[in-house]
């Protein structure tokens, strides 16, 4: 092994300063000890398991809109990166400075207090290096360093790494917040992306190392965080939500507003949006040029997640508790800052109020599919995720038996950066078609609006990577351009005749179909039947939906609502779904992923809302009722991968992610003691699960490096191996 490289950041130039012009690429790049991220202990005395490679292998960028944004809606992730010993950089684009006023909002000390909005600033950035450094080391006073850093020439940030980890860093870019969470205001970063105002000014904290104000224009901003993704080099990028839910009703204020800045009013907060928008604006920049290593994007909800019910189970919302109260100052610690050591706004009530919500669930924006990997005509497997805008892909060397190589670029560009999901669907003659949603921003005249994607297999290349044609569009169930952009990810079914079955959840919170036969000739975009009676709650269906056809060729449709998950089964095969009869079932932490139940229907897999507890239900009949089965505990938030093998037996496979973010299978039947094997590593998405050439169950995770690993049954229903790297794409490890 090669001798270890010192522990050290590259930042530093001789006497401590900061090298004042653009960085070198990759120069952010701490380097720790080679074989020093290894398991580590957390507050609560569990590990966090090894990570997918070394620490150098991968990397992390984080961007939001203000200082507690990363705590409320990105933990655990958030946590589980800090303290894998990678570099972990989270950039906070506005000042986030408020009313200036540093104390609840119906206090008494808020009525007398006085307006200092730099100070307000300063304050929370020093909550969220509290908030940070007890993630890193235990201590929310473990000491940092600040240095000014240039994103871009001339436009100096605040650069903040902790001195006891030094690959924990933020980057506050100081751009003045809306001050609203909804109401126009010309000067935001809302109303720089729409056009309103040209340049968006900062407004740097009390005591700021950037001591000139400085305006930036959308271009500026634009170019700024794509040399942040330039200088990090990262493996996993993570932001907000950049297409909320709308709300239910417009507000007067919108209503009011000047006509650049109408619009749809949103459940979310406008600079949670615009943070987002901004950075997909960044990436498809710099990943047009062609740059950067492979990196997954995940996109998490706000707001919204008060209006979804809870995602997370007790501990882990404890957990999160905690790191609030130190985001909050509500121990009132000396930090040594006399602009206040932390927002307390927020203070002691991280889990109450308006924001209860916020710290019980996590939800990103694409629920993730277990439908990425399927078996290709000659048996071998192929597996396809999102990887800097465009489909990647992976295949095995020999049916049946692997090593898996690549990734390979065996698709063609969409046009534009794809959202971060795609679904694969297996035609009954073996070849694939993928499915995915891209979102065209409003440059070059064009009107910002999402549409849904798919490309058919057109062969197999002398290399054995499969080739696909053009992408084509099946544009989205609404018409309108802004309600396009609340267009859910595409689940897909195909039925023994060859019908490809697309369902999407829509503007309105409705199921969608769409079907083709032969995945093409599609029929027009149709809405499911909903619940009679009073209107739904909005919205009526989380995003997280699920299709399957059964063996009797009847099209299942599973959707978690707010109270209870929904169930449409066609009539007949070939008759689009109906409603059925209510299942009765809890409410869902997670979207809902469909297998057969190896009899002639389905059974549902979900995590049961603010347990985390994964719960397997099937129809005890046709007409139900529904029969729940739940497994041991396993932690951890989001979908549950499910696959119901064929053959002997039909036993069932899961994947779900554990407290620790590993993944962790469970090869038992559903009516047999539950139950999960070993974890492997650490991953971002959704496991993938399908069936081998033999026979036995395959899963497939996309680590945190960026590269696909894998594990399989010894023999079919039987426990899963080791997990294997894929070996990376060259000029000799073509298939």
């Amino acid at each position: 092994m090669p001798s270890s490289p010192p522990r050290r950041r590259l930042l530093q130039v001789a006497g401590g300063g900061l090298v004042a012009a653009p960085l070198a690429y990759g120069g952010w790049q701490w380097l720790a000890p080679r074989g020093s991220s290894g398991d580590s202990a957390s507050s609560t005395g569990t590990t966090t398991g090894k990570p997918a490679s070394d620490s150098a292998d991968q990397a992390y960028l984080h961007v939001i809109a203000h200082a507690d944004d990363s705590i409320y809606f990105m933990n655990p992730d958030l946590e589980q990166s800090i303290r894998s010993g990678s570099l972990s950089v989270t950039v906070c684009m506005t000042s986030g400075e408020s009313d200036g006023r540093n104390a609840p909002g119906k206090s008494p000390q808020f009525k007398t207090m006085r307006t200092d909005r730099p100070g307000f600033a300063r304050a929370r950035i020093n909550g969220l290096r509290a908030a940070n450094a007890l993630m890193a080391t235990g201590d929310d006073n473990s000491p940092w360093t600040v240095e000014p850093v240039e994103l871009i020439p001339g436009f100096r940030s605040e650069l903040h790494y902790l001195q006891a980890a030094p690959h924990v860093q933020l980057i506050y870019m100081g751009l003045c917040e809306a001050r609203y969470v909804s109401v126009p205001r010309p000067v935001s970063l809302r109303g720089l992306w729409l056009g309103a105002i040209k340049e968006l000014p900062t407004l740097p904290g009390t005591g700021s190392t950037v001591r000139m104000p400085r305006a930036y224009t959308r271009d500026q901003i634009i170019d700024a965080l794509a040399a942040t993704i330039a200088r990090v080099n990262p493996t996993v990028i993570r932001t907000l939500d950049p297409t909320p839910m709308h709300a239910p009703r417009e507000t007067v204020a919108m209503m009011s507003a000047p006509t650049i800045l109408r619009g749809l009013s949103y459940l979310d907060h406008q600079d949670h949006t615009s943070s987002a928008q901004f950075m997909q604006a960044a990436m498809e920049r710099y990943w047009g040029g062609g740059k950067g290593r492979a990196a997954s994007v995940s996109n998490y909800v706000g707001y919204p997640t008060n209006y979804t019910p809870p995602s997370l189970d007790a501990a882990t919302t404890r957990r999160n508790s905690q790191l609030l109260n130190a985001y909050g100052w509500a121990d009132h610690r000396d930090c040594g800052d006399p602009a206040g050591c932390g927002d307390l706004k927020v203070g002691p009530n991280g889990l109450k109020g308006g924001g209860a919500g916020w710290a019980r669930g996590t939800r990103t924006r694409a629920p993730g599919t277990s439908r990425w990997v399927a078996p290709l005509k000659d048996g071998r497997l192929a597996a396809f995720t999102v990887l800097n805008g465009a489909v990647r892909c992976w295949v095995e060397q020999a049916a049946g038996k692997g090593p898996w190589v690549g990734p390979f670029d065996a698709v063609g560009s969409a046009g534009g950066p794809l959202d971060p999901q795609v679904e694969v669907a297996r035609h009954p003659d073996g070849t694939l078609q993928l499915f995915a949603v891209r979102t065209v921003l409003p440059f070059h005249g064009q009107k910002h609006h999402k549409e849904l994607v798919c490309v058919a297999q057109s062969g197999v290349g002398a290399d054995g990577v499969p080739t696909f044609g053009a992408w084509s569009s099946l544009g989205a169930p609404d018409t309108a351009a802004e309600k396009t952009l609340e267009t859910g990810f595409p689940a897909t079914a195909v039925g023994p005749d060859g019908t490809v079955h697309v369902v999407a959840r829509n503007w309105a919170g409705d199921v969608a179909l769409r079907s083709g036969r032969g995945g093409k000739a599609w029929s027009p975009w149709r809405l499911l039947d909903h619940p009679e009676g009073k209107p739904p709650l909005h919205p009526l269906v989380v995003e997280g939906i699920d299709a399957l056809v059964d063996r009797s060729g009847r099209l299942h449709v599973a959707a978690p609502i707010a109270k209870t998950v929904l169930h449409w089964m066609s009539p007949a095969p070939g008759d689009v779904p109906v409603l059925t009869e209510p299942t009765g079932l809890t409410p869902s932490g997670s979207a809902v992923s469909l297998a057969a139940d190896g009899k002639d229907g389905v059974c549902a897999v979900y995590r049961q809302a603010g347990t985390a507890q994964v719960a397997v239900a099937s129809l005890a009949g046709p007409d139900g009722p529904w029969k729940v089965g739940r497994r041991a505990p396993v932690g951890g938030y989001g979908r549950v991968a499910v696959t119901r093998l064929t053959g002997t037996g039909t036993p069932m496979v899961l994947a779900a992610r554990d407290d620790q973010g590993r993944v962790v299978p469970s090869s038992h039947d559903s009516a047999k003691p539950d139950g999960w094997e070993a974890p492997g590593m650490q991953f971002v998405g959704i496991p993938g699960v399908t069936q081998d050439a033999a026979g036995r169950g395959v899963l497939v995770v996309l680590g945190t490096d960026g590269q696909l690993y894998a594990a399989r049954q010894s023999r079919p229903g039987a426990g899963f191996g080791e997990w294997s790297a894929a070996v990376r794409e060259s000029a000799g490890s073509r298939v």
